[in-house]
């Protein structure tokens, strides 16, 4: 809305300029405004004040009165209705020949007296915690999934179990069979279980929520080991997300066989490839370009301290090409497994 003084300062300055020759429309564009607004201010000889505020309006007619209001509050939490959505009652209430409002206003109604959050006796939804593990050093977290490998023929596929440290990003433990089931996955985790020499270790194993993960054999091989189970938040697919890293750092190698394996064997034999490369060979670049090997055996300090000499004295040699201090090489001491924000904020103000 425009005041009144500002529609008589406007209405002053287009008279000044239509009298010196302007045409109305183009002073009143110069403006900003309509020439038909210009015309309405105008049109009794004096600038009219804005009547909107002041103005008397009809009450709206479709407003629902406070005894309407009543009985959609009384039909909803009928016990006929008081487990059932609006949805399902308002048909209900057209069978028995009674039309108290619109779906959308029962909905309306029930969300201002917040009665729509949760109706009838089953269990509320709730959040479901964050599982937030923190490793600082080897055999501490493990994660593991299950992935697809494409097989010889369309919809044919092999099974790929894979098992990773979180805190070296090694890969323990891997297996590929025809079919997915928990008493396979129990015999990998035993094996990496065994191999890692880790009896007594207090140690937690991350998953998603599939079959396999949640199986009786599994469930029971974990509690013969004495090792903790974790699981993702259902449906949240990042929960895993150092799983599903090294699925993809998998499937994106150049030499794998997008077109599929043409028997087990081979599926075997290329992962077994890829798993040696992996660990011996790949530089990771969440460890600072040091292989999963390397910071699993303890080794990270040895390679670090190279790194820096040989940084530090290329520094010395030529001084003026460096601004500031040399790359830093150090790798952190912890690991988080889907790390909380506000705990790590609290944390680190301390």
């Amino acid at each position: 809305m425009i005041s009144t003084p500002d529609r008589e300062r406007a209405v002053r300055l287009i008279k000044e300029t239509t009298d010196a020759g302007a045409r109305t429309f183009r002073a009143c564009a110069e403006m900003g405004i309509a020439m038909r607004t210009y015309q309405r201010w105008t049109r009794e000889g004096d600038v009219k004040a804005d009547g909107r505020p002041g103005a008397t309006r009809p009450p709206p007619v479709h407003k629902l009165t406070q005894q309407e209001r009543e009985a959609v509050l009384v039909a909803v939490n009928s016990p006929v209705h008081r487990s059932l959505p609006p949805s399902q009652i308002v048909p209900a209430l057209a069978d028995e020949g009674c039309f108290i409002a619109s779906e959308s206003t029962f909905y309306r109604v029930l969300r201002e007296q917040s009665q729509q959050q949760h109706r009838g006796r089953s269990k509320a939804p709730t959040a479901k915690p964050l599982n937030t593990h923190c490793a600082t050093g080897p055999n501490q977290v493990w994660c593991w999934d299950v992935t697809w490998l494409p097989g010889p023929a369309k919809g044919i596929f092999f099974y790929l179990y894979l098992i990773l440290d979180l805190y070296s990003r090694k890969i323990v433990g891997w297996e590929i069979h025809e079919g997915e089931s928990s008493e396979l996955a129990s015999e990998l985790v035993t094996k990496a279980y065994l191999r890692e020499g880790i009896a007594g270790v207090h140690l937690v194993l991350h998953s998603d929520n599939g079959s396999p993960m949640k199986g009786a054999s599994l469930m029971e091989t974990l509690y013969r080991l004495g090792i903790m189970s974790s699981y993702s938040r259902p449906r949240v697919s990042n929960d895993n997300a150092y799983a599903e890293s090294i699925f993809r750092t998998c499937k994106y190698r150049p030499d794998y066989p997008y077109k599929g394996f043409a028997t087990l064997g081979d599926a075997r034999a290329w992962v077994l490839q890829f798993a040696t490369w992996y660990n011996q060979e790949h530089k990771h670049s969440g460890l600072k370009f040091i292989t999963p090997a390397q910071r699993h055996s303890g080794q990270t300090t040895e390679v670090i301290q190279q790194r820096k000499a040989v940084y530090e004295a290329a520094k010395a040699a030529n001084p003026k090409r460096w601004s500031g201090r040399t790359r830093n090489w150090d790798l952190p001491e912890e690991v988080w497994l889907n790390p909380e924000k506000e705990s790590r904020s609290l944390e680190a103000a301390a």
